[in-house]
């Protein structure tokens, strides 16, 4: 437990210094545009080679040794930062160089994320698997917590430069403590089957998998609608802050700091009481908590109602994740997760990728100039919405959070929904063919 301990104290530090960049990245695209698209970009950037990679970080986990893709994969992130920085220093950084950047940061972040989760098991005996768990998930939500905050308050005072100097420094504590301990490597696996298996065969198993068991498949597309409106809202609500508070990064940090609050009580909160029984249930829930949180953050247009709908959506976020990969958990053997979980992220990482490069045009070209004064849309939800700059983001971000909410009464109505756990829990024998 030292062990994990020491490494994941690294991978702490080093998590709010990225969160630091990037808060600070997303204030100064604000800054140069003004548009919500710009900023959604990032994420369609971020997501795109991560659709590609995911299907292949498994494989590279599984033949090479754990703690050097870790420190390989920080290596590339950092370095893309050190030019984000010398771009700037120079004043020559421009946005479509963040978009470059962002791609390359992508393909190396699921590299380090799975090579740091499969070593978890390595460094700790399986009493200890639920503790390091809730930790290896309190590094997001910490991360929420103290970047945004601490990001707002510095970037005022020592600039976008400032805050790159301080996430390099955070990386070489977390490269620090990889260097100094040990990650046991498993013993080398034999083959699963008789006949050996190409590469393409390997990355393509999951999907047969998933596609050829309806109840994974009814499981994957409620799932998958939850994510495009989620990533959908997502994309938005940190444009929709800064176009209501006029820029304010201020405002923004204590939002964000609100959301990393509810997620990080979120997540100890359901550690301690174990979720509804039915894990269905406690996914609708988790939709039906997000929507309306979510919902009050789209027509609200004061600080602490932001700060309040965010830290209630961020609360139910662990509840709607954690029972949806418990059900993943009892339904697929342990010998096959890994590549049906690949390919269940690759599903999302596509769906979230769609969803933020949507995102920006639909509210920048469209709602944006409906909400408008003497727009289309605004005698019908102008008195809900103003017609101030905004308010376009805001309509779109308040119907995906109405798409989330209905998702969760809906579901709640469908038996076929409801079987999914109890099929998930008959035994399931895999073919390897």
């Amino acid at each position: 437990m030292r062990g994990f301990l020491i490494i994941w104290s690294g991978q702490f530090v080093s998590a709010i210094g990225s969160a630091m960049t990037q808060f600070a990245l997303t204030l100064w695209v604000w800054e140069l545009t003004g548009a919500a698209t710009a900023i959604a970009l990032f994420s369609f950037f971020f997501q795109l080679p991560q659709i590609f990679v995911t299907l292949f970080a498994g494989l590279l986990a599984d033949r090479f040794n754990r703690k050097h893709l870790m420190i390989f994969s920080d290596t590339c992130i950092v370095l893309c930062t050190l030019i984000v920085g010398l771009l700037y220093a120079t004043d020559t950084l421009r946005v479509w160089h963040l978009y470059g950047l962002a791609a390359v940061y992508g393909c190396f972040g699921p590299i380090q994320n799975l090579a740091y989760s499969t070593a978890i098991p390595l460094i700790v005996s399986s009493e200890h698997y639920t503790r390091v768990s809730s930790l290896a998930s309190l590094v997001t939500y910490a991360s929420a917590i103290f970047a945004p905050a601490l990001a707002g308050s510095l970037y005022p005072q020592i600039g976008l430069l400032g805050i790159i100097l301080i996430d390099v420094a955070t990386f070489a504590i977390a490269v620090a403590t990889l260097i100094w301990r040990r990650i046991p490597q498993p013993p080398p696996a034999d083959a699963e089957t008789s006949q050996p298996e190409s590469i393409v065969q390997k990355v393509v198993w999951g999907f047969r998998y998933i596609f050829s068991r309806p109840n994974l498949w009814v499981l994957t597309l409620t799932f998958s609608l939850f994510w495009f409106f989620q990533q959908l809202g997502e994309t938005l609500y940190q444009p929709v802050i800064l176009a209501r508070s006029g820029g304010d990064a201020q405002v923004l940090g204590a939002v964000v700091t609100a959301a990393g609050v509810g997620g990080a009580i979120g997540a100890i909160a359901l550690g301690i009481w174990g979720g509804f029984r039915s894990r269905v249930r406690g996914m609708l829930v988790g939709f039906m908590g997000i929507g309306l949180s979510k919902i009050a953050l789209g027509v609200g247009r004061v600080p602490p109602l932001w700060m309040g709908a965010q830290f209630f959506a961020s609360l139910h976020l662990p509840l709607a994740f954690s029972s949806t990969n418990a059900i993943w958990y009892a339904a697929i053997p342990s010998h096959a997760q890994g590549r049906v979980f690949a390919a269940d992220q690759a599903i999302g990482t596509i769906i979230g990728t769609f969803a933020s490069l949507i995102a920006g045009p639909i509210a920048d070209f469209i709602f944006e100039p409906a909400m408008q004064p003497g727009g289309a849309l605004t005698p019908i939800f102008g008195r809900l919405f103003g017609s101030e700059t905004g308010s376009g983001i805001a309509f779109v971000y308040t119907l995906s959070a109405v798409c989330i909410l209905a998702l969760g009464l809906i579901g709640s109505l469908l038996p076929s929904l409801h079987r999914v756990e109890t099929q998930a829990q008959k035994p399931d024998a895999v073919t390897e063919s």
